[in-house]
């Protein structure tokens, strides 16, 4: 039974989830992103006037906040590469892909948050006390693996697509 507003298995609106997969995929991470970068450039512009050698080694909260929006765009490309005007979109695809996009984009966003909390203080005590770095270190990857497991989750689901 086909009409023109799609059929059962593939409505006209389905391929709305997957851009709006899409989009949630790259807005949310590069939120993230962007807390983290803010938030852990504040500790180091605080630092920076105290002690400007530092600066260099306290970039590492904003590197990795810069790595979630790549998860971002990994994930809206795949996404992306499963929407074509021409063939048929299957509401399960549709709901797939926001899955996907919402996995990544939250997990994304939460790790932005955390990088930037761990960023902004770590720096400033890094400070105070040098051998707080290695330390640092790890709580900053422990945050930025979240994003991580969110994109994996995300890739699994992309290959349950049905084309």
């Amino acid at each position: 039974m086909s009409d023109s507003l799609g059929d059962e298995y593939a409505p006209a609106f389905a391929p709305f989830l997957g851009f709006a997969g899409c989009a949630a995929a790259m807005i949310l991470s590069c939120a993230g992103a962007a807390i983290g970068t803010a938030k852990s450039g504040i500790g180091i512009s605080g630092i920076g006037t105290f002690k400007p050698e530092l600066i260099m080694k306290s970039l590492i909260p904003v590197v990795m906040s810069g790595i979630l929006s790549v998860y971002g765009l990994v994930v809206s490309v795949l996404i992306a590469g499963g929407l074509s005007p021409t063939e048929n979109y299957s509401l399960f695809n549709g709901f797939m892909h926001l899955a996907c996009g919402l996995s990544v984009g939250f997990a994304c966003l939460a790790s932005g948050y955390s990088i930037g909390i761990v960023g902004d203080e770590g720096v400033r005590q890094f400070m105070h006390q040098p051998r707080l770095f290695v330390g640092i270190v790890l709580i900053l990857i422990f945050a930025e693996v979240l994003g991580l497991y969110g994109m994996i989750i995300a890739l699994i689901l992309n290959t349950k697509g049905s084309g």
